[in-house]
């Protein structure tokens, strides 16, 4: 059975992200979604509000699953049975930064494969830093994230003032 996992932060998950969840999807037998949980970086949403998000986002994907992961990914994966990452790129900036994740990932288990797949060009320029600001002057979202990440981040932003 070919599973693979696709980590990241999804603060807040954006509609690049879903893409790139559905088209692995179509893959592999197996998409485990990790969302990480790092201690040293500052979130908007926690960790299970971002799983939440997702899990309700992907709920027509039997073959997804959602897990939020607070430790090293290769160890989680191991945990998993998983071998392979998939992790999605914009540009050379986006490559650079995973290449080198991949490699640190392939020095701490040389098992672990990571496969990268580039956005759709329509996703291009969306960053979830981009998204925050824009959603923090209550900025036209919908082309950015799914309803359900804007109705959140709307909630979010005006709790905030």
């Amino acid at each position: 059975m070919m599973k693979a996992a696709f980590p990241g932060s999804f603060d807040p998950p954006t509609s690049g992200h879903v893409n790139i969840i559905k088209r692995a999807a179509s893959i592999f037998e197996e998409l485990t979604i990790v969302v990480a949980e790092n201690k040293q970086k500052k979130y908007l949403f926690s960790a299970e509000e971002r799983a939440s998000m997702i899990l309700e986002l992907v709920k027509d994907l039997k073959n997804v699953s959602v897990a939020v992961c607070d430790y090293l990914i290769v160890d989680f994966l191991n945990n998993k049975g998983i071998k392979l990452l998939v992790r999605g790129v914009r540009g050379l900036e986006d490559f650079s930064y995973e290449f080198d994740l991949s490699m640190m990932n392939k020095t701490l288990d040389p098992g672990i494969e990571t496969i990268f797949l580039t956005t759709d060009p329509e996703y291009f320029v969306i960053r979830s830093s981009s998204i925050k600001e824009l959603a923090s002057f209550n900025g036209d979202l919908h082309r950015m994230v799914p309803p359900l990440v804007a109705k959140a981040l709307k909630e979010k932003y005006n709790n905030d003032k």
